[in-house]
């Protein structure tokens, strides 16, 4: 089995918030994240009047709003629709320029996500009415092609169900390196989580990816995750801490998570984020049209411009 081995990685760093041999900073980081983690999930609404013409203040407020928790959610005016191109020009204001050309990305860059019946993409779960597990998305990218922004648009929310659990991965590597260091130190090996190989649809293959779960962003230094807590088409690296960290992530995902947001998006509703951690509630569409789950969804290579703890002077 082929491999795509991760290239711009810093495994288990030493300086730094995110340095296990740094203790002080990570602790005054820590402070600081905790002291500022909103308990409502009110703080991270934002209203925007044009998607397409984002005003300053706008932008100002979904950028602090993702500083806190690495997610904003949006809501614009319904009696005004929103069109791929206004989502686009959203994403640009955020500095949010380089889409992730996955499968079923088309050449602009969103995709429509939809119940589907006929279509072979509705052997993805992404792509059914069905649940879905804890995960940030792109998690079979390799590192250097890591996801590091999502936008998901609701055009039409579903009749019944589909709501959402948001988690910001940096509670998660709070939890994890406050319970046990060493699992911090697993979960940044480079082999540490494979993807096996795809080749289900003719004529596209994608090759077994390794990575890790934590690494840091090459251009900022922040945290970014990769994870899926799906248990088939998943390899885990087979050693004692490996073992107990995931266990221990599996644990700290079972619900009730703290810290997690739940939000169910009405129509002209969205989230934007630093591809925070997310899960999905199974949904049942209506009978007419009016009432079919539709939302779309852009994927980024960028991180949302100003959000960088390293402008803030954390890093």
């Amino acid at each position: 089995m082929s491999r795509t081995q991760p290239q711009s990685i810093e495994c288990a760093p030493q300086s730094g918030p995110f340095g296990l041999g740094d203790s002080s900073v990570y602790a005054r980081w820590r402070a600081d994240k905790l002291r500022h983690y909103p308990r409502n999930l009110e703080q991270q609404r934002v209203s925007v009047a044009s998607l397409r013409r984002l005003n300053p203040s706008e932008r100002e407020q979904i950028v602090r709003a993702c500083r806190r928790t690495n997610f904003a959610l949006y809501q614009t005016d319904t009696g005004v629709p929103s069109s791929m191109e206004d989502l686009r020009a959203f994403g640009k204001r955020l500095g949010l320029v380089h889409f992730d050309r996955h499968l079923w990305a088309p050449e602009e860059g969103i995709v429509t996500l939809r119940r589907e019946v006929e279509s072979s993409r509705a052997r993805y779960i992404p792509y059914t009415d069905r649940a879905m597990k804890w995960h940030t998305d792109g998690y079979y990218n390799s590192t250097d092609n890591a996801v590091r922004g999502v936008v998901m648009h609701c055009v039409i929310p579903a009749a019944k169900g589909g709501g959402n659990w948001l988690l910001d991965p940096e509670m998660v590597y709070i939890a994890v390196r406050d319970a046990n260091p060493a699992y911090i130190e697993a979960l940044m090996q480079p082999d540490v989580m494979t993807i096996p190989e795809n080749s289900l649809e003719p004529g596209v293959y994608r090759p077994a990816v390794s990575g890790p779960v934590f690494s840091l962003d090459p251009a900022g230094g922040d945290l970014q995750m990769r994870y899926t807590a799906r248990t088939r088409s998943i390899v885990w690296k087979d050693d004692a801490i490996t073992r107990d960290a995931v266990a221990f992530l599996e644990q700290l995902l079972t619900a009730p998570v703290s810290f997690a947001f739940r939000v169910r998006l009405e129509a002209g509703e969205g989230i934007v984020c630093n591809n925070v951690l997310h899960n999905r509630e199974a949904f049942t569409d209506g009978a007419d049209a009016n009432r079919q789950r539709l939302l779309w969804r852009a994927r980024y290579r960028d991180r949302i411009a100003g959000t960088s703890a390293r402008q803030d002077g954390k890093l």
